[in-house]
């Protein structure tokens, strides 16, 4: 299993900008998070995710991975819509996946070129892609190229984390603005640990969302 690469620069950053998180790192400790290193089978594996479970989302990846043998542009563009479809995916996310193998198998896309673009660049790349949102890019940024600033607005559970760390009812785009910029350029850090805190990772740290008296 590969993981996020960080260390105490990261930390000692991001506690130097931040007393709350500060408190919430040494309390949470070191957290390892999973990456996904090949970055187009991170897309498809992003694709069979879609609006199912975590569980489903397993199965049917497996399912993939013993049809292709290996995740790659040519094995996915060479390989029949009926037989992804018989993997547990829809003909949407079929044709999400050939269209992305057959861009980048034709030259129309380079995943590596992403390797020389700034983080919005990637982005605005990425989501070209039929099925690709902004969320979905910046999850591959973080998990699959690993990018050292990735910190997603969409991205519920990040929210909710923010909420419980400083005890917002809600966190407004501005808001959300503010704290990025004061995490950066370790934001993909702060994201790790922010999933941490929606997760329950300090006890007795609730959501303000749900609770009456909690500042806005």
């Amino acid at each position: 299993m590969q993981i996020f690469k960080y260390g105490q620069t990261e930390i000692n950053y991001l506690k130097s900008r931040d007393k709350r998180f500060a408190e919430a790192i040494e309390r949470i400790g070191c957290v390892k998070r999973e990456v996904f290193p090949n970055l187009f089978a991170a897309l498809v594996n992003a694709i069979v995710g879609q609006q199912v479970s975590m569980q489903a989302q397993r199965t049917v990846w497996e399912r993939v991975v013993q049809t292709l043998g290996k995740v790659t542009p040519e094995t996915a563009d060479s390989c029949s819509n009926e037989d992804l479809r018989k993997c547990g995916m829809s003909e949407r996310k079929v044709r999400y996946i050939k269209n992305a193998a057959r861009r980048v198998c034709s030259g129309e896309l380079s995943l590596e070129s992403l390797d020389d673009m700034n983080d919005r660049q990637g982005c605005d790349t990425l989501i070209k892609l039929d099925g690709v949102g902004v969320w979905t890019a910046e999850m591959l940024m973080l998990f699959s190229m690993q990018r050292a600033d990735v910190l997603s607005f969409g991205d519920l559970a990040i929210q909710k984390g923010m909420r419980m760390l400083y005890r917002h009812r809600e966190i407004t785009k501005e808001r959300f603005e503010r704290y990025r910029k004061r995490y950066s350029p370790y934001g993909s850090v702060a994201s790790i640990y922010l999933w941490e805190i929606a997760g329950g990772a300090i006890d007795g740290l609730t959501d303000p969302a749900a609770v009456k008296g909690a500042r806005k």
